[in-house]
């Protein structure tokens, strides 16, 4: 059976994660909180991010930036976009 988690994105249960994506609390927090859907949608927006703002992982201020855009893309605020991007319409 698939394990279930309300989102704080969707704001809806939904198939939640096989297993904390970072150790310690934060992890934890995302594991309980976080459906596998929005998890995925993040790290392909986290890539384009990466991608497009030529943001180093080893640079801790790209890192921290990074977070505090998981938050906001998490509760549904907005959040960062790479420049020129169009969402697809759906």
């Amino acid at each position: 059976m698939t394990r279930t988690v309300f989102c704080k994105k969707y704001q809806q249960e939904l198939e939640g994660l096989a297993k904390p994506p970072y150790p310690g609390a934060k992890g934890q927090e995302i594991y309980e909180t976080v459906s596998k859907k929005a998890w995925e949608e993040w790290q392909a927006h986290q890539t384009m991010l990466i991608n497009e703002k030529q943001l180093s992982m080893m640079d801790p201020s790209s890192r921290k930036f990074l977070q505090a855009e998981m938050e906001k893309f998490f509760a549904g605020e907005d959040f960062e976009q790479a420049e020129g991007y169009v969402p697809p319409s759906e």
